[in-house]
């Protein structure tokens, strides 16, 4: 890669990330305020639960945010350590770790050997030893990061992960549901007088995402990303529970967006990924 073109290459500033950005936009703020990270929202449980994070394991956590999943990591007696560019970010999460280190002491654990730590480094340099953790985690940070930057961090991730280790994802929006599917939930919704709740923007919904989303994906775009970068896995769509109570007719087509493809591919919210390393001696 030439000079020239190392000066194209685009960085979200890490000074976006606030300790008030953390607490009021970023996903699951309202759990961990409610809390004190204590719980996982909806969705950061779910993706925990898909990295199926054992007792014994070592694990890294990429863009640890606010650090609520390094304190569920501890819990389980697991060797965790997450990393953020965000100053704000480490800071909260070390405040998270002594929280739980206290909280484990309090209920007779021994914590002398419970390993957890964070540090300040950039996805695309993690400041760790070849083939350590057993699983690697990316919640809702894929869709920060310009494509080259995930390429470059998912070559750290791949470098960093054992073997038989996991790779783990979790973003959104489902890109193709703001390109495709958002645009006619809009017309709808203003035929209904709810058009103000519906910018045409769908990044506007959260107004700070306009600012800090730059690489939504897809399925296909993320199982591209996961195979550049030599891995191979399982990706898949989701969606937050949809307990609304509206028309029938409403009710069927919601059922029908969310339940049949080829309409969910485009319906659905969220993407997740499960990866592996590919074996290249096959």
């Amino acid at each position: 890669m030439t000079t020239h073109e190392k000066k194209d290459l685009k960085s979200l500033p890490s000074t976006l990330y606030t300790e008030e950005y953390f607490l009021t936009a970023c996903e699951g703020y309202d759990v961990f305020l409610e809390s004190e990270g204590q719980q996982l929202s909806r969705r950061l449980k779910e993706a925990f639960a898909v990295a199926d994070v054992q007792p014994g394991m070592r694990v890294l956590d990429v863009g640890c945010g606010r650090g609520e999943i390094i304190r569920h990591c501890m819990r389980l007696g697991v060797e965790a350590y997450g990393i953020d560019y965000a100053e704000a970010a480490t800071r909260m999460t070390q405040k998270v770790i002594e929280s739980e280190r206290e909280t484990l002491a309090a209920a007779g654990r021994d914590v002398k050997h419970i390993k957890a730590g964070v540090c300040r480094s950039d996805a695309k340099r993690l400041p760790f030893p070849t083939g350590y953790f057993d699983r690697v985690l990316m919640f809702d940070v894929v869709e920060h990061l310009y494509p080259w930057e995930l390429h470059q961090a998912m070559l750290e991730v791949h470098r960093v992960l054992k073997p038989n280790g996991r790779f783990i994802i979790h973003t959104a929006p489902n890109r193709w549901y703001d390109a495709y599917a958002y645009p006619w939930v809009r017309r709808l919704r203003i035929l209904l007088g709810e058009g103000d709740k519906y910018p045409k923007d769908p990044r506007a919904i959260t107004p700070v995402n306009q600012d800090v989303h730059v690489n939504e994906q897809d399925m296909l775009s993320m199982r591209r990303a996961l195979k550049q970068a030599g891995f191979k896995g399982k990706v898949w769509l989701d969606s937050p529970p949809q307990n609304r109570q509206e028309h029938f007719i409403l009710a069927i087509l919601r059922r029908i967006a969310f339940d049949v493809p080829p309409f969910r591919w485009f319906f659905e919210r969220e993407v997740f990924a499960v990866a592996e390393k590919i074996d290249k001696s096959r």
